[in-house]
């Protein structure tokens, strides 16, 4: 039993051609043959992913085997008719069978875009499997012929709208109406030429009814028209697909033409009267349901997919002159197509045939969409060349109008075109530098950095690096503001057909901002001298460079002594033109060679390069008569304001030794000049190792003072207050000791100036502020006990007026703790020392104020030692005034002395205040100052500082002896020079005192 050989010719091919080439316009060829809506680029070769191993070869082993397998089976025959029959018609349905679930399972696997697609063709592939399977049930199992139209027919015929629409979904869709359009023209471009060919070959003969049924002639015309369509999509959408899965695409292309093949073989006159299922034209059908079987799964993926896949292959820019192949085929599709259409009417004509109707109507059709999709690609291209000639004439406006230079230089370096912005920014015309050198044009010192930079960038990537800048100095034209010249440019680089693309800016204005800024950073702005940034970077300079065993470099620290005075009497103005003019002379005092700069402040420096040669005499002597020199011109008068100004120079020099760093060197010369202040000023000294020393012991001993402050080492002492009149101690005067390792009570006085002399002022502050809160709180505190038990004598307690006013005492500390120790109002007396006259006074007399109405007392201590005393007694409430010890020391012996001090006190007794003497130290200096007028008295004379205990017995008293003229009273005091020391015997001669000396004339502890 033969299937009927009209209806094989189109059932058979119709749907096995459509179950291979179901995916074939999904997928771009990967080559450089782009689609004229592709971009003008190709791809470039992505590297192979790593792989552990090469891909096996094993599964195209395998396809190769079946397939041959199965043509060999159908050349030979399959040995028997009935295996024949069985292998044509099942084989074929098992085969579409396999290639149905093939796309099936790779559809669940498969991305968004894809998976509708490939779930169709495995819809189709179904059907064919199940059209071939009842064929076979004809043929095979009943024995019958084939009815038609069959069930199998209408399976087959529902194979291809799905393959359509899959076709539809894997393709690049128009995104605009034109181009929808386009698509259908070329789609009926293409059917219609097919159909005219193969209606003028054969079809033409089979649409004649020929005694059969409308239905079977029908359908026997459905199948070439489907094949025509499906061939027809392919075709059109070939050229607009996308580029995802491009392996499995390519391998069912393969199996679709190798299925459209054997309809064409088999649609023959040859084959068709000959063919029986089971021959060797089934092979190429089964080939083709295999291969597509094969496609979605087994196909080797290229090194490009991979890439495409994850949306990162690289494009490159076509080879100049290179033209897309898939551009070409589908700009020539229309015209191939109507050559088509033009062949079955010459074909019908030269057969001498009346030309059919079917051709004429096809064939004009074709013609009219052609004139069509030309007439639309005309209107198309007249769009595209006014907007391609709006974005032209938008470029020329933006290269022409642009404030940069545009220049393209050829490969050999000759500029080739130059934007008109040059005549702006170079100076010169566009046609004056066209046809020059770029090489002539930039400064020789900046050629060869330009050249190193530009031949680096073109032996890069364009990918890994698509651009790159340029900084040269390029050369004006005449025409330019201030003349012929050397401009800063600044290019940004970019390829050309091989040469380059430079668009230029003209950054000669940014350039010199920079360099302002870098001089501003390194150079100090009131003087332009190095500042210390840089002149310790030269410093460092000097120190690396030295050769071996030079010594010879040396560091000078300079400090104007005298300068702050010219700040505070004329002026911060004047002071800034003071030394402006004093850098002017260091810059021209020192070696060309040298270099001198400004620290800060009123602090320069000067850094004198060695002379290897010299023994160490030598050099100390010519670095001595170098900072004396520097000493002397910076010591004369300096004329200011039409007033001449002087100020002193203290300089210190220190030699670089070493393995010294920058950082030592100028500390060792900062040490230097600082000595040569203590020494008196004005002076020049050298650096000494002994330097260092006493800077390391100056450390240990605030070090130790700041242990004792936290350990809790410092301790009150007393000294009491006598009415010179009558004896009677009216007051005590509380003053802190500290009291060392070796049992000895010592002032703070010495540690708190160690912090000053050691340029430690900040740390000092410190330790003198919480100093300071400690002794006015344990002065409160004892006097409360002692007026709880009895003893009601007023402390006093002596402050700065600067520390009475900033931050580190509250506001409110004095309020706080009188409130908390309930002291009695006219308890305590607050002494302050250290007039400033930077201290402002309104500021300070509302604090007075306040303190007075609490009942505290005030006291003016030091009165005579200060210029500003004067100034402090007018304003200020005061109610006691304390004689600096200074008009008291004398006060017996000279006149001159007697009637200043008399003067004081007359000023005081005047005032209505009460008087204290400081450092009453001898009985001579008791009569003179109670005669006088002086009411009190303070010092060795009566009492040295007592600890609480002896101050309560004192106060159990309630007086002191006074001293005769004849000799000091013999009455037991403690001294602020030490403790007691006893020795042998028993009684009041067992206590022998050291020397009576004043409580601020202690030593210093042992280190």
């Amino acid at each position: 039993m033969g299937k009927p050989r009209d209806t094989r010719s189109t059932s058979t091919g119709g749907n096995r051609a459509a179950a291979s080439g179901a995916p074939t316009a999904s997928q771009p060829d990967h080559d450089l043959r782009e689609g004229p809506v592709s971009a003008p680029g190709a791809v470039l070769p992505h590297p192979p992913l790593p792989a552990d191993r090469p891909p096996s070869l094993l599964p195209q082993i395998a396809l190769a085997a079946v397939c041959g397998g199965y043509a060999v089976g159908a050349a030979l025959g399959w040995g028997s008719p009935k295996v024949a029959l069985v292998m044509g018609d099942f084989g074929l349905s098992f085969a579409a069978l396999v290639a149905a679930v093939s796309c099936a399972l790779y559809a669940r696997g498969a991305d968004s875009h894809a998976r509708p697609a490939w779930s169709l063709f495995a819809v189709s592939s179904a059907m064919a499997a199940l059209g071939n399977g009842i064929w076979g049930w004809y043929e095979v199992v009943e024995g019958a012929p084939v009815p038609s139209p069959s069930p199998a027919d209408f399976c087959f015929l529902l194979f291809a709208p799905p393959a359509i629409v899959g076709l539809l979904v894997l393709a690049k869709r128009p995104v605009t109406r034109a181009g929808w359009v386009c698509l259908g023209l070329d789609s009926w471009l293409i059917g219609g030429s097919l159909l005219t060919l193969s209606w003028s070959l054969a079809l033409a003969n089979t649409a004649h009814f020929q005694g059969r049924s409308v239905a079977r002639c029908a359908l026997t015309l459905a199948y070439p028209l489907l094949d025509i369509v499906l061939v027809s999509m392919v075709l059109a959408l070939h050229f607009r697909r996308s580029c995802a899965q491009r392996s499995a695409v390519n391998t069912a292309i393969a199996a679709l033409a190798l299925t459209v093949l054997c309809d064409a073989l088999f649609t023959s006159p040859l084959l068709r009267e000959h063919y029986r299922s089971g021959q060797i034209l089934d092979a190429g059908w089964f080939a083709g349901s295999v291969l597509l079987a094969y496609a979605p799964w087994f196909t080797r993926r290229a090194p490009g997919d991979a890439a495409e896949d994850a949306g990162r292959a690289p494009r490159r820019l076509p080879h100049p002159g290179a033209r897309p192949l898939a551009g070409s085929l589908g700009a020539l599709a229309p015209y191939l197509a109507a050559a088509v259409c033009t062949l079955g009417i010459l074909t019908n004509v030269l057969d001498g045939r009346r030309l059919d109707r079917v051709v004429l109507f096809t064939g004009c059709t074709v013609v009219l969409a052609l004139v069509i999709r030309q007439g639309i690609v005309l209107l198309d291209n007249l769009t595209l060349t006014q907007e391609l000639a709006q974005k032209e004439n938008h470029f020329r406006s933006l290269v022409q109008g642009s404030s940069d230079v545009i220049m393209i230089a050829a490969p050999s370096g000759v500029l080739r075109y130059v934007s008109p912005a040059a005549a702006g920014v170079y100076g010169r015309d566009a046609e004056e530098l066209v046809g020059s050198e770029l090489s002539a044009l930039i400064h020789p010192e900046d050629l060869g950095r330009v050249l190193h930079e530009v031949r680096r960038f073109l032996a890069i990537s364009p990918q890994d690096e698509p651009t790159t800048r340029i900084e040269c100095r390029f050369r004006a034209g005449d025409r330019r503001p201030g003349g012929d010249g050397w401009l800063n440019v600044e290019s940004t680089v970019n390829r050309h057909h091989g040469g380059l693309i430079f668009n230029s800016r003209d950054v000669t204005e940014r350039v010199r901002l920079q360099a302002q800024l870098q001089h501003n950073a390194s150079h100090d702005a009131l003087t332009d001298l190095p500042n210390r940034a840089l002149f310790t970077e030269r410093v460092s300079r000097a120190l690396a460079g030295r050769r071996a065993g030079d010594h010879g470099t040396a560091v000078l620290y300079i400090d104007l002594d005298g300068f702050k005075q010219v700040n505070d009497t004329i002026g911060h103005q004047a002071g800034d033109e003071l030394l402006i003019q004093a850098a002017r002379r260091l810059g021209e005092s020192v070696r060309s060679g040298d270099i001198a700069a400004r620290l800060g402040g009123d602090e320069f420096a000067a850094l004198i390069t060695g002379d290897a040669t010299c023994d160490p005499a030598t050099r100390e002597f010519r670095i001595h008569e170098i900072a004396d020199r520097l000493r002397i011109t910076l010591s004369e008068p300096y004329r200011i304001e039409g007033r001449d100004v002087r100020v002193a120079a203290s300089i210190g020099v220190a030699f670089a030794e070493p393995g010294i760093t920058p950082a030592g060197l100028m500390r060792n010369a900062d040490l230097a000049m600082y000595r040569a202040k203590q020494a008196g000023k004005g002076r020049v000294e050298l650096y000494a190792p002994q330097l260092q020393a006493e800077v390391a012991r100056r450390a240990e001993l605030a070090t130790r003072l700041r242990s004792a402050l936290h350990d809790g080492e410092f301790l009150l002492l007393h000294q009491p207050v006598i009415e010179l009149a009558t004896g009677r101690v009216t007051a005590v005067a509380a003053h802190a000791r500290w009291r060392s390792a070796q049992g000895i009570l010592f002032t703070p006085a010495e540690f708190l100036r160690v912090g000053e002399r050691g340029r430690l002022a900040d740390d000092n502050g410190d330790r003198t502020a919480e100093l300071c809160r400690w002794h006015l709180e344990a002065a409160v505190e004892q006097a409360a006990a002692r007026h709880r038990a009895g003893h009601r004598v007023p402390v006093a307690v002596r402050l700065s007026a600067r520390r009475l006013l900033d931050r580190s005492l509250p506001p409110k500390t004095v309020e706080t703790l009188l409130s908390r120790h309930s002291l009695p109002s006219g308890a305590l007396v607050l002494e302050l020392s250290e007039s400033d006259a930077r201290t402002p006074l309104d500021e300070l007399e509302r604090r007075l104020v306040a303190l007075r109405r609490l009942g505290v007392r005030i006291a003016l201590d030091g009165f005579g030692s200060g210029y500003a005393a004067i100034g402090a007694l007018r304003r200020l409430p005061i109610d006691v005034l304390r004689l600096d010890r200074g008009l008291i020391d004398g006060v017996a012996e000279s006149a001159r002395l007697h009637k200043i001090t008399s003067g004081l006190l007359r000023i005081a007794s005047d005032l209505g205040m009460q008087s204290v003497a400081e450092g009453v130290d001898l009985p001579e200096q008791v009569l003179a100052l109670r005669a006088m007028g002086c009411t009190h008295g303070q010092g060795a004379a009566f009492s040295g500082p007592l600890d609480e205990h002896r101050l309560r017995r004192v106060l159990a008293a309630g007086s002191t002896p006074l001293p005769s003229p004849a000799g000091p009273s013999r009455a037991v005091v403690l001294t602020g020079s030490g403790l007691p020391v006893r020795h042998g015997g028993s009684g009041p001669d067992a206590i022998v005192h050291p020397p009576l000396r004043s409580h601020s004339e202690t030593s210093v502890p042992p280190t």
